[in-house]
């Protein structure tokens, strides 16, 4: 089939691209890697959109939360990953989590059944020279075409190591020990019965036992290139966090605050004390089948891992579906290379979307996508392209990634409403509401000037 655009990279921002170019009557060829003998460190499968570390969207809260808001505007903007995320979600609280399969298989089927979309399982090595082209290879560009686009920016790739979590068996966790509840019993109209996360509690003495052992633990070894590789604060391996302090996992992902232990109860807690600490588990499939470590993502060499997550009470016996995992994730230094509609200054018939221009995050990554497959679509029918504000949560991520940000400081960024222009006249306890309200209304007024040019 003869195409329109030109998409390299079929993860959740080249899925979104090619799904908001195909609905605009655009054809468009959709080239992955992967299905054609190539794989990357960190993908387990050939399928498009495969979600490689966690299976959480994020707060689905649009009143309150920016990850929310996001979810809400790519919403009405159609957004396939959105809508794939809705067949294959899992109870996760107010958070939106996802059976990975079951959201992978959606968005290829959907993708593949597009009259304009033609799905080539192929490696693209090197940066066409013409035609309209997004380049959406993610964190883990291989290496020829990463060489390719050194080339076309003038400017050195920045990098960050991304840690992956472990996935435990179900059946295998012992709720002699355990219980199912969530932070201070909140559930919503998703939730499990009793709550949405299993919870392993921990005494003083066996949570600094663990940490000792987690600053002990044989580490994965960095080659030299990966030597100076700093990490990404939103996804610190959890072994990097124990080294800086006894208390540091004990206030973050090992946080007790809000659960009660139904196995130590007193008068003072008939209902069970808060544990010391705690390890939390969040289901990862429909079946309920898996069950991923909460923030346990992790560069302990496999056997470590096994050994010492086996201390933790209730995973004496815990079979791993998968273990942790570490791989090196590159990204360009947008603000620097990229114009105001995602284009390569040196090169404007090629955009860049997802997670290499230094967003973070599977949402995040996939609004960039729907961007920049909504600016192509825009360029190949000759129209003007008017962002959306930078009040909405879609406008203050673009505004960052292309521009907004400091180039000589720039880091992935999650979509928070620190990027969003602020409001000082509003009491500190009313901004997020303010914020999400005028988003919303801002996002209603650019979608029906966008209706008045279309038509």
């Amino acid at each position: 089939m003869a195409h329109d655009v030109h998409i390299i990279g079929g993860g959740l921002a080249g899925s979104e691209a090619a799904w908001q170019l195909a609905q605009a009557g655009v054809k468009v060829r959709l080239s992955e890697m992967r299905g054609s003998g190539e794989t990357t460190p960190a993908h387990q499968t050939d399928g498009l959109a495969e979600l490689v570390c966690s299976n959480s969207f994020r707060s689905d809260d649009s009143d309150k939360n920016a990850v929310g808001l996001l979810h809400d505007e790519m919403r009405r903007l159609d957004s396939i990953v959105m809508a794939a995320g809705e067949k294959a979600r899992v109870p996760a609280g107010s958070a939106m989590a996802v059976d990975r399969d079951v959201f992978s298989e959606e968005v290829e089927r959907t993708l593949t059944n597009h009259p304009n979309i033609e799905i080539v399982r192929e490696r693209v090595d090197t940066l066409p020279e013409a035609g309209l082209t997004i380049v959406s290879t993610g964190p883990l560009t291989a290496q020829t075409l990463a060489e390719s686009i050194v080339a076309a920016t003038g400017e050195d790739r920045l990098a960050f190591f991304d840690a992956i979590a472990p996935i435990v068996h179900r059946d295998s966790i012992d709720m002699s020990k355990c219980w199912v509840q969530s932070r201070w019993n909140k559930r919503t109209e998703t939730s499990n019965e009793d709550g949405d996360y299993i919870n392993c509690p921990m005494t003083k003495e066996q949570y600094e036992t663990f940490v000792q052992a987690l600053v002990d633990g044989e580490k994965t070894e960095f080659k030299e290139w990966e030597a100076d590789t700093p990490y990404f604060d939103g996804c610190m391996p959890i072994e990097v966090m124990a080294e800086r302090g006894i208390e540091t996992l004990r206030y973050g992902p090992m946080k007790g605050v809000g659960l009660d232990n139904p196995y130590d109860t007193s008068e003072e807690h008939p209902q069970g004390r808060w544990p010391y600490a705690v390890v939390q588990l969040r289901q990862d499939n429909k079946l309920g089948t898996l069950w991923n470590m909460v923030g346990f993502q992790t560069k302990l060499k496999y056997g470590a891992q096994v050994e010492l997550f086996r201390t933790i009470p209730g995973l004496e016996n815990a079979e791993f579906a998968r273990l942790g995992g570490l791989h090196r994730n590159t990204f360009i230094n947008s603000p620097l290379v990229l114009d105001r509609q995602l284009r390569l200054r040196k090169a404007e018939h090629i955009r860049f979307a997802g997670q290499i221009t230094g967003c973070e995050g599977y949402v995040e990554s996939a609004a960039i996508g729907l961007m920049a497959g909504l600016m192509a679509a825009a360029e190949f029918r000759g129209e003007d392209w008017s962002p959306p504000p930078p009040t909405t949560a879609l406008g203050a991520l673009l505004s960052h990634v292309t521009g907004d940000a400091e180039a000589e400081t720039f880091q992935p960024m999650n979509v928070n409403f620190g990027l969003f222009p602020p409001l000082h006249e509003v009491k500190k306890k009313q901004r997020k509401e303010a914020y999400t309200s005028r988003a919303k209304a801002d996002l209603g007024d650019w979608l029906a000037s966008r209706e008045r040019v279309l038509a």
